[in-house]
């Protein structure tokens, strides 16, 4: 025969009747049934979730929090176009790592924009993976 949810048994002697509470004073558990007097717990329809939800504010203040927001995309550094102006001559390469060397941001994994309405002096500059405001856009356009 197959074994299907419909024949399949437990074992002798893996589970055990439940406690027959509340049938009299002579089984042992009559009277209060266990429950102890007076009380939320003695009576019934109380659920137990509810009464762990009543020191659930105990818990919450134990866990320690987060403050504050964390952005899901991280802020950009932002170097100024007069520190371009001071850092590089004409035709040179532009991107997180040489700014990070020359101590212009602080970490090379984030993203870098350059920003400022000064005027860009070097020449021939090769940015790559920098962005930047309109400004410094608009003067790239007209070199």
């Amino acid at each position: 025969m197959a074994i299907s949810l419909s024949n399949i048994k437990k074992s002798s002697g893996s589970s055990r009747p439940g406690k027959r509470i509340g049938r009299g004073n002579s089984s042992g558990k009559g009277t209060y049934s266990g429950r102890g007097l007076k009380g939320q717990k003695s009576r019934s329809g109380v659920s137990r979730f509810k009464l762990k939800r009543l020191g659930m504010k105990k818990n919450l203040l134990k866990i320690p929090k987060s403050r504050g927001f964390n952005a899901l995309s991280p802020k950009n550094q932002v170097v100024n176009v007069l520190k371009i102006n001071e850092n590089f001559k004409d035709n040179e390469v532009v991107n997180a790592q040489v700014l990070w060397e020359k101590g212009l941001i602080s970490r090379k994994n984030l993203p870098v924009k350059i920003l400022g309405k000064e005027k860009l002096i070097p020449r021939g500059l090769k940015f790559e993976k920098i962005s930047f405001s309109k400004s410094v856009i608009e003067q790239l356009d007209k070199k």
